[in-house]
């Protein structure tokens, strides 16, 4: 007889039940998220393993210390998706009800009909699971540091636009460091009209500028005395220590950003994959290390190149009924490697001749821009699978051959 089992996590405890072949709960308990609920979870499966095969067990999530405990004291772990299993739940029950004790005994439901289906239980290397949680982290900095910097920008519009405009042309805009110091120093109109071109000068040089540094403070001197609508005095000085607030959180989340992407870049050459990514034309170490950390490193997870192309959700997707017929891209998809396919592919159009050729030609058939992207990116993956597999590097004249067929 085989069993499955089931496992509804949550922050403070997690349920556990296991069914017979028939769909009968043979365990169910709640164990706490700690040491003494592994171990009790690990001895309630080892009571119902008398023929000592590891009980797969499903689960709704891949991170955490109960499932990082499970792997490691050798059980299998299947990791199911939440949107899913919800849809399970209609097929179990004809009035959906829920309960951390029920959901649980629905996993492993689930396992125990439709496991065959269910897609192969990638098994990263420690190495990829640190690349992926630094890579995670920043990119969440660097999105706080976006929205620092837009609520900033906002702000500075209600009160000093000419504080906004000062860096509009700009590379980085009000996130570059000059920027950042002159604001600092005179977060109010008032304040900014009072520096002298030597003032702007120093500032400048203390912000990192070496070029024109003359000129640009004699520009910025001229716009910030130019006459400009005013908020009232006292509404204007606390709109300045608002705005002194976000430079410090914007300075904060640039330098754990910068921190970070040390990190991660050391973190990434020591891979053995990483040589193969940085061969990619358009794959910076940043995109590289988010794709690594998004796909691991386990080559037995993408059987083939369709495999990858559709995790990675460049495979569309085919409505047939009856004489209708609709192709579309995917929609619900990874949002972090949608992101790393369309910059890898816009990427690399100015830096591989293969990649623009192809880009052309589908826009000659009329695709869109982004549809033609999704093209460039999927031969892109198939070129990855075939140099993970090989362990060996890009070549634009494999990837890109003159007789083949661009469509």
């Amino acid at each position: 007889m085989r069993f499955w089992a089931g496992l509804d996590w949550g922050v403070y405890h997690h349920d556990l039940a296991v069914t017979d072949d028939a769909g009968n709960p043979v365990v169910q308990l709640r164990v706490t998220n700690d040491l003494h609920g592994l171990n009790a979870a690990l001895n309630a499966l080892r009571e119902v393993r008398r023929n000592r095969r590891s009980i797969p067990i499903a689960i709704e999530t891949g991170r955490g210390l109960m499932v990082a405990g499970l792997r490691q004291a050798g059980q299998t772990v299947v990791v199911l998706n939440p949107t899913r299993v919800a849809n399970y739940r209609n097929r179990w029950s004809a009035q959906p009800k829920k309960s951390d004790r029920q959901d649980a005994l629905l996993l492993a439901n689930i396992l125990r009909v439709d496991g065959h289906v269910q897609p192969v239980q990638p098994q990263p290397s420690v190495h990829a699971q640190a690349v992926q949680e630094m890579a995670r982290a920043h990119r969440r900095t660097v999105q706080s540091a976006t929205l620092t910097s837009q609520r900033l920008r906002s702000l500075l519009h209600s009160y000093f636009p000419a504080a906004v405009t000062a860096w509009a042309g700009y590379d980085g805009g009000i996130t570059r460091r000059e920027a950042r110091v002159i604001l600092s120093a005179a977060p109010t109109p008032t304040q900014a009209a009072r520096l002298t071109p030597t003032k702007l000068r120093a500032l400048l040089v203390g912000g990192g500028r070496i070029r024109l540094v003359a000129a640009q403070a004699d520009r910025l001197h001229a716009l910030f005395t130019t006459r400009q609508l005013r908020q009232p005095v006292e509404l204007e000085e606390t709109m300045g220590q608002i705005a002194l607030t976000l430079l410090h959180q914007l300075d904060t989340h640039l330098a754990i950003g910068e921190q970070q992407l040390a990190q991660l870049q050391e973190l990434f050459d020591r891979h053995p994959h990483a040589e193969v990514y940085r061969s990619f034309p358009g794959m910076g170490t940043v995109l590289a290390a988010r794709m690594l950390g998004e796909l691991g490193d386990d080559l037995s997870r993408f059987p083939d190149p369709r495999s990858l192309r559709s995790f990675c959700a460049a495979v569309p997707i085919t409505w047939a009924s009856g004489t209708a017929t609709k192709i579309s891209h995917r929609r619900k998809v990874n949002p972090v490697l949608a992101t790393i396919g369309y910059r890898w592919a816009f990427s690399a159009l100015t830096r591989s001749q293969g990649v623009r050729d192809l880009y052309d030609h589908r826009r000659g058939c009329g695709d869109g821009h982004a549809a033609a992207l999704r093209r460039v990116y999927a031969r892109l993956l198939n070129c990855l699978h075939h140099c993970l597999r090989h362990a060996t590097v890009y070549d634009e004249d494999a990837a890109f051959p003159a007789t083949a067929d661009e469509g």
